[in-house]
């Protein structure tokens, strides 16, 4: 699933092309998951944000319309034809913004009889964004500002970690709060937005915590926000990470050639050569060092 840098790579990529412009038309599958975004109709985006794993674009109406691009979920711009009726669904290949379509999304370009085009805004200049998503676990939404109720992690989540609000002493005061181990502390949302396993399993190897501690001290919880914060600079930095579904506009990113820790269960500690071990806390999957992440 995209975590917060690839969410905010696809933010960066997309606010020059949207904001400003006017939304002309729209079309939404019929799953409540999706069907109100067609209620964007009519407005013009002023801004597109970012919180945790959620994109917000305000709209001049004084609505929201949020897209959460789940496990498999895309956007991309396409120009697309006038159609009525069934046909309305159907997108042409995206637009491509260096180069042929084919070299910035294949395998993944969007066609006139995708099946998995979930929703498609046109802009007063032509162009058409299209949400794709194959497995249906993204989530499209337009509502009043802040009024998340059918949004529950949304309406629940924690503080962004990248915010300078955000100090040491907050963060570790906010991990005391709660029994459940650090790892699932950091997925469920509520300590910090926008972490997943990804993420998680890198920050805790770099600040030599186990994922299983339940309590962690004031300068552990210190090392650990650093380490959170260097992880997701750095991915942002480099596009995000790609192992099968991320792909922002411009094609995949090149974080995950980077990864010490995540994924690589088996291999040597690039630190102390120790064999990575990975085991399911709380239904998740950890990867962690037993030599320097001991509990």
């Amino acid at each position: 699933m995209p975590e917060l840098p690839e969410v905010e790579v696809v933010r960066r990529q997309l606010a020059g092309p949207l904001v400003g412009r006017r939304i002309t038309d729209a079309w939404a599958h019929p799953s409540h998951k999706f069907a109100s975004g067609a209620d964007a109709v009519g407005s013009e985006i002023e801004a597109l944000r970012r919180r945790g794993k959620y994109l917000i674009a305000e709209l001049d109406c004084r609505r929201e319309l949020i897209v959460h691009l789940g496990m498999t979920g895309r956007l991309c711009f396409s120009e697309v034809a006038e159609a009525t009726g069934p046909a309305r669904r159907g997108l042409p290949p995206p637009r491509p913004a260096d180069g042929s379509a084919a070299e910035v999304m294949a395998p993944r370009a969007v066609g006139a009889t995708d099946p998995y085009v979930r929703a498609w805004w046109r802009l007063d200049n032509g162009e058409t964004l299209c949400f794709h998503d194959v497995r249906r676990f993204g989530r499209i939404a337009v509502c009043d500002p802040g009024d998340y109720r059918d949004l529950p992690t949304l309406a629940a989540m924690g503080p962004e970690p990248l915010e300078e609000g955000l100090d040491a002493a907050t963060f570790w005061r906010a991990s005391q709060q709660s029994s459940q181990r650090i790892k699932t502390q950091l997925l469920n949302q509520r300590l910090v937005a926008g972490i997943g396993n990804i993420y998680a399993d890198e920050a805790l190897f770099l600040a030599r915590i186990n994922p299983s501690a339940r309590v962690i001290s004031k300068p552990r919880a210190e090392r650990l926000l650093a380490a959170l914060r260097g992880v997701l600079v750095a991915s942002i930095e480099r596009g995000g990470s790609t192992l099968r579904d991320y792909y922002s506009l411009e094609g995949a990113g090149d974080n995950q050639k980077y990864f010490v820790c995540y994924g690589r269960a088996g291999e040597p500690c690039v630190r102390c050569g120790t064999e990575l071990r990975r085991r399911v806390l709380d239904q998740r999957s950890s990867t962690w060092c037993p030599q320097c992440q001991k509990r």
